[in-house]
């Protein structure tokens, strides 16, 4: 039995290409609702506002507003948590960032998973308006503005592109002091990020993607992995920080690019050798041809993999 990992499941709001057969408000429901049935503990969803056509053409993928999709999802679940995977806080004022996650997890009852990072798509930066070169620096500003924006009256708060002079933000988000924050990328500039400022860490497999791609470094092995949350747990012993570090991690072989087929057994194994390491959460992405054949591989993962995981 694995209690201590948890996992949340892709929505495919990437599917833009086939209308409302995955992208549409009845279609998100329903597979939100088919992975809360099928024992998922959470729901991911990405964002990519502007993509550049470039990015499009080499395996770029378009996403709905992360918020807005997963404001349906909360309306039409009631258990499962509401993941962003990630939003980029650079792209926005980070005051604006705060009142969309407290609305959603309010509106939720406190379901948030707020997965941040500092973006690597330099075109969609340009075409938002926002700095790509001060992006890491903007991402940890953006944090510390957010936190104070969700639990303190008249903020005073000055960061390059937005000023403060005394201003208050409600309501409150429902899970104080806020939801959880999970830092994404791979370099150890991230992993700071996250052990100083966030609740989790969202390492991913880069295997078959070039490194300037995503901008960030290389995992592609369990060693590569199991060295940067060594790197981690150092950093944290270093600052005294004694909060547990939520690792969200996707299993080799199973990202959002290319979702394969699950066996059971090999996939109870890799479950336990992550979990050795000390991750908590793993995200994945199943395949399904429509919204009917995504929601019966839910379904499925559920009954074959879930439940006998959960079972011991």
């Amino acid at each position: 039995m694995l209690p201590c990992v948890r996992f949340s499941l892709q929505l495919p709001t990437d599917r833009v290409d086939r209308g409302d057969e995955f992208v549409g408000g009845p279609a998100l429901a329903e597979m939100a609702c088919a992975a809360e049935a099928a024992g998922f503990d959470a729901s991911f969803v990405t964002e990519h506002p502007f993509p550049t056509d470039r990015w499009l053409a080499t395996g770029g993928h378009h996403a709905l507003d992360p918020f807005v999709a997963l404001a349906y999802v909360a309306a039409a679940t009631s258990t499962l948590r509401l993941q962003t995977s990630i939003a980029v806080l650079a792209y926005r004022n980070p005051f604006l960032t705060a009142k969309a996650v407290a609305s959603l997890d309010v509106l939720s009852g406190g379901r948030v998973i707020l997965g941040v990072a500092a973006g690597y798509l330099k075109g969609e930066f340009e075409a938002l308006g926002a700095d790509f070169e001060s992006r890491n620096e903007r991402t940890d500003e953006a944090i510390v503005a957010m936190k104070r924006a969700w639990s303190e009256s008249n903020v005073v708060h000055e960061a390059p592109g937005f000023r403060a002079q005394g201003n208050t933000m409600l309501p409150r988000p429902t899970q104080q002091p806020h939801p959880p924050i999970w830092v994404g990328g791979n370099s150890r500039r991230a992993i700071r990020r996250a052990v100083e400022h966030g609740d989790g860490w969202i390492p991913f497999p880069t295997v078959g993607f070039p490194g300037d791609r995503v901008r960030t470094a290389t995992i592609e092995t369990l060693e590569d992995l199991e060295l940067r949350i060594g790197y981690a747990r150092e950093h944290a012993a270093s600052i005294g920080r004694q909060a547990p570090l939520d690792i969200c991690f996707v299993p080799f072989g199973l990202s959002m690019h290319r979702p394969e087929r699950i066996d059971p057994e090999r996939f109870r194994s890799t479950v336990e050798q992550l979990a050795g390491l000390g991750v908590s959460w793993l995200t994945l992405a199943l395949p399904g041809e429509d919204r009917a054949g995504f929601c019966q591989t839910v379904q499925r993962f559920g009954q074959d993999v879930l439940a006998p995981l959960r079972a011991g």
